[in-house]
């Protein structure tokens, strides 16, 4: 997958498919690869898709030499590795372009070809876990969320196996693939595909004493990644594909997020020792505003210092924020600055209780908003709109085009006529056809004919960028030949495409390069024998069983993160005593249990202690 030294580095947008329809809408908003997932394993169960759908986007995608990987990115059971090791093989044959795993059971068995991608959920955080993963087979290694420039230049000094990171979406509170939150409460695992995100539910937060630090708050649930902003930071520090969270999202937010990505990274491309990885130039049929899709506020997520990163009041959806109240009246309220809000617009707001609040729009003009409703709303509140209703509209109406630019030349042979091509990747093709050459009796309109029906590519993924008319004198042509010319030559072109398309291969090493490691907690996620004999066949000595395996016991790490509660209510250091608070602190939730805190400054870890035992059906 790597690109040779002396051409410029190729750059991928990556964006999620929930299916086949958002797929190709994402392929036609300028993405250069897709990620979807298949019928089973999938680390979201409800985003599974037949491998008939997979290939018949495969075929799309690889038009414009786009690529497209499966996720089957999660743990598996003895039982199921023969099943998931056919479809494995059923999605190579139905052409895919890599597969992103986490089981390193799968490694130990017998696989096609394919580009394997270490699926964030591996713990892909150290220059030791990415260097190890380069060394058994991976093609690219999807690195932690939480890593900040520093970390991923630090691995990519070390290792030179392509290197994924995501940009933008909704953000795990917990390391992926080592959070196990959702299972301990209430045995639906994360690394099984069915996360129940008790991270998005209300909490609370008491001290040792049971005082009361934060309560009723949401106190685990993170802001949505925007990385926009860092585009060029990121390809500096060795980033080379971009990758946009999203498989359980509709076909309409892929579309205004892709668009908006491929936007500003074309403007971070051009000029620079950068290329993008496809094909094409995309009109969205939009103006992209990530902000008029479902976001909980943004977060650049530790690529900054000093920046809030929680969404402590809502876990919903709250949009763009459009003004602050300025005045109200009984059955309506100004605005500071220029709202644009229209009738059926949907707003929300924090109440004077700190919970979100909606209403819809009645009507709104002459510097004054008509609600359906007033309650809530103060002189000062922040008003955000959730629903844009014009900009909806002229989503659901937009037909993206991508197209690929060819700059042909027709001429005539001894016997008839040629079309030849060169589309900018440097694809050549021809057509020709046998023809009689009678004087045309109207040589503009001849002329003006050919012209028009040669360059004719509508319909099609190309577009001719130019077209000269080389001819001894302006001939008469029959529009039919014309046509059927055309045709052949674009047949001809898509068939030397399809021939010269940058393929990857990979596969796993069957080497017994040491594991940095001798002992493997039950974080290393290992629950089948054959993951259980890669580790071994790599050195390692002593492997705890998956969690998976049976219930959480008291005591368990249930969840590690970056995030830091402390730091987000401004309580580190020396702060919280001066508060009069006492450690150990207890986050509550919903079920009642009583999670300890524990902070590790130096690793810059938060963790979550489970208090007692739970069963599971």
């Amino acid at each position: 997958m790597n690109t040779a030294a002396s051409q410029p580095q190729k750059i991928e947008l990556l964006a999620p498919a929930r299916d086949r329809a958002a797929g190709i809408a994402a392929i036609n908003c300028g993405a250069d690869a897709v990620y979807i997932g298949a019928e089973a394993f999938s680390a979201r169960q409800e985003a599974g898709n037949s491998v008939s759908d997979i290939e018949a986007l495969a075929a799309y995608a690889h038009r414009y030499w786009s690529r497209v990987y499966v996720a089957l990115n999660t743990i598996l059971r003895d039982d199921e590795l023969p099943g998931a090791v056919t479809l494995i093989n059923r999605l190579y044959q139905a052409g895919i372009d890599g597969l992103i795993i986490q089981d390193a059971g799968l490694l130990e068995c017998d696989l096609p070809p394919l580009a394997l991608i270490a699926s964030t959920q591996m713990d892909n955080s150290s220059v030791e876990q990415v260097r190890f993963l380069e060394q058994v087979g991976f093609q690219r290694v999807i690195l932690a969320r939480e890593l900040g420039l520093e970390e991923i230049r630090a691995i990519r000094r070390e290792t030179s196996v392509e290197l994924e990171c995501f940009v933008h979406g909704a953000l795990c509170v917990g390391r992926s693939g080592r959070c196990y939150l959702s299972y301990a409460a209430g045995g639906r695992s994360g690394n099984r595909g069915c996360c129940a995100q008790p991270c998005r539910l209300r909490y609370h937060l008491q001290d040792k004493t049971g005082r009361a630090v934060g309560h009723d708050r949401y106190l685990l649930s993170l802001k949505d990644l925007n990385r926009s902003r860092c585009l060029g930071d990121l390809l500096q520090a060795g980033i080379t594909s971009l990758k946009i969270e999203g498989r359980l999202k509709n076909t309409g937010y892929v579309m205004n997020v892709v668009a908006y990505y491929r936007r500003e990274l074309d403007r971070v491309l051009d000029g620079c020792a950068f290329a993008r990885s496809s094909s094409g130039t995309s009109d969205p049929g939009f103006t992209p505003d990530p902000a008029k899709s479902f976001n909980r506020g943004f977060t650049d997520f530790f690529i900054t210092p000093d920046s809030r990163i929680a969404s402590l009041d809502s876990p919903k959806s709250r949009g763009e924020m459009i003004g602050k109240v300025t005045a109200c009246r009984n059955d309506s309220f100004a605005l500071d600055g220029a709202a644009g809000l229209s009738p059926g617009d949907g707003i929300c707001f924090f109440d004077a209780d700190g919970r979100l609040q909606g209403t819809r729009i009645r009507t709104a003009g002459k510097g004054r908003v008509f609600p359906e409703r007033m309650t809530g709303i103060r002189a000062g509140t922040r008003i955000y709109r959730n629903l844009d209703r014009a900009f909806q509209k002229a989503l659901r109406q937009a037909r993206p085009a991508r197209t690929i630019a060819v700059a042909c030349s027709f001429t005539e042979t001894p016997d008839g006529f040629i079309l030849n091509g060169r589309d900018q990747d440097g694809v050549c093709a021809q057509a020709c056809i046998e023809s009689p050459k009678k004087p045309a009796r109207q040589a503009e309109r001849a002329l003006s004919t050919c012209a028009g029906q040669l360059a004719k590519f509508g319909g099609t993924e190309f577009r001719c960028k130019n077209l000269e008319i080389q001819l001894a004198r302006p001939w008469f042509i029959p529009v039919a030949a014309l046509n059927s010319l055309r045709r052949d030559f674009i047949d001809s072109l898509r068939s030397e495409r399809a021939r010269l398309r940058p393929r990857i291969t990979g596969g796993a090493l069957k080497n017994s390069v040491p594991y940095y490691q001798t002992c493997l907690s039950f974080e290393t996620n290992v629950l089948n024998e054959k993951a259980r004999a890669f580790y071994l066949r790599h050195g390692v000595k002593d492997i705890a069983r998956a969690a998976e395996t049976g219930p959480v016991r008291p005591g368990t790490i249930v969840m590690r993160s970056r995030y830091c509660l402390r730091r987000e209510l401004g309580l580190c250091g020396k702060a919280l005593e001066r508060e009069g608070f006492e450690e150990p602190l207890f986050l509550t939730g919903p079920e009642g249990a009583a999670c300890r805190l524990e902070f590790d400054c130096t690793a810059c870890e938060m963790r979550l202690i489970w208090p007692g035992r739970q069963e599971h059906g």
